[in-house]
């Protein structure tokens, strides 16, 4: 049977939950004007959020897209300050648990882990693969255009479902 999480709603939209949500989102994001515009009317916008997710009236609204070249041209597709929040939220309570499932030679997005440990790692396999360097190997870097945006909702919902209950 499969591990699976239980009653993590009401974790997720506690109000503690949500505060320290919008304190790890608010991070270096505190002079956007959008950022500032929430923060005004900090506590009546977190408590209208935590109703709406306890009464289960909340939708995630749109996005705004934008072009930024970092370093080659890429479309920027930012939620708004809420749903943001939403999503710090989310992760806070989903993260431990998924953490787990990740391969181990998984680094993107992950605590303890980085450019600097997926570096030391791959030197590690370039040793191996190439008899300490005494052989040529090769490398594939590559990066997958519009990889997020390509990925079926109704296949991650389905496999979200076998781990989350509620």
């Amino acid at each position: 049977m499969r591990k699976q999480l239980v009653h993590i709603y009401d974790d997720t939209i506690s109000l503690e939950n949500l505060l320290v949500a919008w304190r790890a989102f608010v991070k270096g994001k505190r002079n956007k004007t959008d950022v500032q515009m929430f923060q005004y009317c900090l506590s009546d916008n977190i408590l209208a959020l935590h109703d709406e997710l306890k009464n289960k009236t909340y939708r995630h609204g749109g996005y705004h897209a934008f072009k930024i070249s970092d370093p080659k041209p890429r479309d920027i597709h930012k939620a708004s300050v809420c749903d943001r929040i939403v999503h710090h939220a989310l992760y806070r309570v989903l993260y431990p648990f998924f953490d787990k499932k990740f391969i181990a030679d998984s680094y993107s997005c992950r605590n303890e882990r980085g450019t600097h440990k997926s570096n030391s790692r791959f030197q590690e396999f370039a040793r191996q693969v190439s008899c300490n360097n005494t052989k040529t190997c090769f490398v594939l870097k590559c990066d997958i255009k519009k990889f997020f945006a390509s990925i079926d909702h109704e296949i991650l919902v389905k496999i979200l479902k076998q781990h989350i209950v509620d």
